[in-house]
């Protein structure tokens, strides 16, 4: 097997704002954070690198049941009064 193929995998801190929770996990963004980049205290006494993330399980409309509702019946009434639809014995006919 060869050697130094993989990335370095390390314990990383991702922090989503928008539901103000974070969560430890493990991931090679680390290669490409920096010894300069922020770092979070975990609840084990230990400093971890943190990345902000804009959608995460917590925040995320599909899990929390925010969701929007498409209204598909409003959709096709809403094309037909613009648009008028066709009754069955029109169809093809021009005025």
């Amino acid at each position: 097997m060869k050697q130094n193929t993989h990335p370095a995998y390390g314990p990383v801190v991702f922090r989503d704002r928008s539901a103000n929770t974070m969560f430890l996990t493990r991931s090679t963004i680390v290669v490409r954070l920096g010894a300069e980049h922020p770092r979070v205290e975990w609840e084990d006494g230990v400093s971890y690198p943190v990345v902000d993330v804009e959608v995460s399980s917590a925040s995320h409309p599909f899990r929390t049941g925010r969701g929007r509702v498409v209204d598909t019946e409003g959709r096709v009434a809403r094309f037909n009064r613009r648009y008028g639809h066709a009754t069955p014995g029109t169809r093809g006919k021009r005025k």
